[in-house]
């Protein structure tokens, strides 16, 4: 039974539901795991969003120079973001330049979409 109070915000019996809470099924939220947990890490976000602010792709020298941290580290960061398809590069003599993988950043505005629907 569902009542007003004052404020006329409904009222529910302790056996009531308030909602029916939406199932997601496994083809709909498949692949988003590995997507998530990369971007699960500061370094990671910060290079994304380092990625993102420039607009085009970036040397492994430019991103290494925004960062405190060792080559071996950004590598291992890079490497990462590459292997979940986050990052594409492009070998430019003894260079390699990464730019962001936008078709696969678009799946966390599906994934978005599908969590709020």
């Amino acid at each position: 039974m569902v009542t007003k109070s004052r404020a006329s915000l409904p009222i529910r019996s302790e056996d009531e539901a308030c909602c029916t809470p939406k199932k997601l099924k496994a083809r709909e939220v498949a692949g988003y795991s590995p997507l998530l947990r990369v971007l699960a890490d500061d370094t990671r976000l910060q290079i994304v969003a380092l990625l993102a602010s420039a607009g085009s792709e970036l040397c492994v020298c430019d991103i290494e120079s925004h960062f405190d941290l060792s080559q071996p580290t950004i590598s291992h960061h890079l490497r990462a973001l590459r292997d979940a398809d986050v990052v594409t590069t492009e070998r430019r003599g003894t260079w390699i330049y990464y730019s962001l993988n936008r078709a696969r950043l678009d799946a966390l505005q599906k994934l978005h979409a599908t969590l709020t629907a």
